[in-house]
């Protein structure tokens, strides 16, 4: 392919979304978000109603980033465009949701700490796209894709709303929580105490001073302070970290707050919801940075444990790069939404 956006064969419409739920989050981010969504060739030819599909975005994303492509590889967008426009997929309404946050990320749920970014998603946003546009509005014809925390996300939110999503896809979600958050922790603890004098607060100041993500430990103390503001902060949205700063020991009853958040130990409890839905895709790198792949194989141990059927894919490959994955998902949520 060239290496510039080429036209069209569906169309991305562009909005801005003025949340209420939003409004006076702990963080002062913006309430007012953009939307888009893409519709498929032939949609204005007709009256047909289309299933959707959901797509969230992994820690530190922002809506414009769907727009990146990596050297000589398709964006999101063209990938969606050719998969519909080559009918390699039944037609779907594509919806593309906003959640960033100054620290990174909301893993989609509602929390004092970050803002009500589940009931965003669920009791704004799909009510506003199917009053828009011609969407089949049942959950069984309503799926969510992510990666990263994108896709813990799309595997947490049908669990908790199976009413909404009938379907979901997982790239690398995260899950397993003691490979792949724990870990870092004993790193953060160390450069908290040779570099920002045992304070977040330090880090915050020094982060926000200069480039982004310019000290290697940038990644890992954003990350464990961005999760303990969704999974542990209190109802005032203090943010209450599960390590002890100056050691990197486990503070165990904040720990316990954030196992109870992991998809491998929700799904137990949510197997009602799991065995309503029409399709389940999950899939990660073998040898993903993070380990996302142990959280992979975790989370389909226990919904083998339950009888709940899914597609599982180990493919070749780390944590990044892996926006090929994507139309492969969606092919598979599209045909069984078509059903």
């Amino acid at each position: 392919m060239g290496p510039w956006e080429r036209e069209f064969s569906g169309r991305v419409e562009e909005h801005t979304f003025e949340s209420t739920v939003l409004r006076g989050n702990a963080l002062g981010d913006p309430a007012e978000r953009p939307l888009w969504t893409y519709l498929p060739p032939g949609y204005d030819d007709g009256d047909t109603r289309y299933p959707s599909v959901y797509v969230i975005q992994g820690l530190t994303g922002q809506i414009d980033m769907w727009r990146n492509r990596n050297a000589f590889r398709p964006n999101y967008l063209e990938l969606m465009d050719e998969l519909f426009a080559s009918e390699q997929a039944p037609p779907a309404i594509v919806v593309f949701v906003d959640a960033w946050t100054s620290v990174g990320g909301s893993q989609y749920l509602n929390s004092p700490g970050t803002g009500r970014y589940h009931d965003y998603l669920c009791d704004e946003l799909v009510p506003f796209v199917d009053e828009r546009y011609r969407t089949d509005a049942r959950a069984e014809k309503r799926a969510i894709q992510g990666k990263s925390s994108g896709g813990y996300g799309a595997f947490v939110t049908p669990m908790l709303r199976p009413d909404l999503f009938g379907a979901l896809a997982s790239h690398a979600g995260d899950a397993l929580f003691e490979a792949c958050y724990l870990p870092e922790f004993r790193q953060s603890a160390r450069v908290l105490r040779e570099e920002y004098d045992g304070s977040f607060d330090n880090f915050w100041k020094d982060f926000r001073s200069r480039p982004a993500f310019a000290k290697e430990s940038d990644g890992h103390l954003l990350n464990d302070w961005c999760m303990a503001a969704c999974y542990s902060a209190e109802d005032d949205g203090t943010v209450v970290l599960p390590f002890d700063i100056e050691t990197g020991r486990l503070i165990d009853d904040v720990w316990a707050r954030w196992l109870a958040w992991d998809p491998v130990r929700m799904v137990p409890g949510h197997a009602e919801a799991l065995r309503s839905l029409k399709a389940i895709y999950i899939d990660a790198g073998r040898k993903d940075e993070w380990y996302l792949d142990n959280g992979a194989v975790a989370v389909k141990k226990e919904l083998d444990a339950l009888g709940v059927e899914c597609h599982f894919e180990l493919f070749d490959a780390g944590h990044m790069s892996i926006g090929y994955r994507y139309p492969i998902a969606v092919k598979y949520l599209a045909e069984r939404l078509a059903e």
